[in-house]
């Protein structure tokens, strides 16, 4: 059973890591270009970038990254086998 779920963690992982990453970067860039730069046209392209307005995905974006995580998260757990019941000898 644990080969499933690894399978379906992996396969979730490469699905999800390209935005997760853009969108936890850009999130970061975004709060230094604000706060410490004071470049609110880099902060308006670092948002479109952030929200992935430029593909037209800003509506499902938040829904697919919630999502994947909570999967990852599933599929995690119940590899680790703290959920598993153990046998009484």
């Amino acid at each position: 059973m644990r080969l499933v779920f690894r399978k379906y963690h992996r396969m979730i992982a490469l699905t999800i890591c390209l935005p997760l990453i853009i969108t936890a970067v850009t999130g970061i860039a975004m709060t230094v270009a604000d706060e410490w730069l004071h470049q609110a046209n880099l902060v308006g392209f670092l948002l479109k970038i952030h929200t992935f307005k430029f593909l037209g995905l800003s509506a499902i974006l938040p829904v697919f990254n919630g999502l994947g995580l909570l999967s990852l998260i599933a599929t995690g757990l119940n590899m680790t086998g703290l959920f598993s019941q153990r046998r009484k000898s």
